[in-house]
């Protein structure tokens, strides 16, 4: 495992069978195979969009992915195994999409021609040639930590997309964004003016994405309202629920509700 998503990077990072958050080296591999995979995703989503062609199904798949490498949000290595699986179907599904809009197909960078395979063996020995270490000796620091600094950024985003995405807030426009980034991600770059700017790109991105989760939150809850709670402890048991899984709550709580009343005795 080479990993530097977290405050663990002061420390060089995570190089170890089992990180400090808890995960194994085998699932940080795949997070890294998917995510080389879903910057293919992207490559070919972008072509087509540049002929004016998108998929709505490509669009939604991408956010979900990426934000399932999250630090903490999923360690379970079959669910990586089978995220690998629908991206490559997803990534012939987009380079399809791109061909029938008659994108230009020519000079496609790695990630979007990669056969890791498909068994869990030859995913994790295809797994070094998808970790950000890979090009590190190459490249140099800064120009791997930029690319870094977008990866990671670009996870962020499509984490946040994610919440808006599951609330019914979406823009087309953002999608496009985040594949273009991802797209250029692709090809490795080495120019640190090129690399600083799409920096700056994803934190554009990020303030849409953002507004698109305020508006997907307060279209459906309301705007939030200064209340007194209690803050002494309860004995008990409790859920913790941040304000990004509101709409988890709300389904999960229209789900009680269901349960409650089927459960009630019908009236005679």
């Amino acid at each position: 495992m080479f990993c530097i998503q977290c405050e663990q990077s002061n420390k060089g990072g995570c190089s170890v069978k089992i990180g400090s958050c808890g995960k194994t080296d085998d699932v940080a591999d795949l997070q890294d195979v998917l995510l080389r995979v879903m910057l293919g995703v992207s490559t070919f989503a972008h072509r087509a969009a540049q002929k004016g062609a998108r998929d709505a199904e490509v669009d939604a798949f991408v956010p979900n992915a990426w934000f399932t490498t999250l630090t903490n949000v999923n360690f379970d290595e079959g669910r990586f195994l089978d995220l690998i699986a629908d991206a490559l179907e997803i990534r012939a599904r987009a380079a399809n999409l791109a061909e029938a809009a008659g994108a230009d197909l020519s000079n496609l960078p790695q990630p979007a021609v990669w056969e890791p395979g498909v068994t869990r063996e030859d995913l994790l020995a295809s797994a070094p040639k998808a970790g950000i270490q890979k090009l590190l000796d190459r490249d140099g620091p800064t120009v791997n930590g930029l690319r870094a600094l977008i990866l990671y950024g670009l996870k962020g985003c499509a984490a946040y997309a994610e919440h808006a995405r599951v609330l019914g807030s979406e823009a087309d426009a953002v999608s496009a964004a985040f594949h273009e980034i991802a797209a250029f991600l692709a090809t490795d770059p080495t120019d640190v003016d090129s690399l600083v700017g799409q920096s700056l790109k994803v934190g554009e991105v990020n303030l849409k994405v953002m507004e698109l989760l305020d508006a997907g939150n307060t279209g459906r809850f309301g705007h939030p309202e200064v209340t007194h709670v209690r803050m002494t402890p309860k004995a008990g048991k409790c859920l913790l629920v941040s304000g990004h899984d509101l709409g988890d709550l709300a389904r999960q709580s229209r789900r009680r509700q269901l349960v409650i009343l089927k459960a009630l005795p019908r009236a005679a």
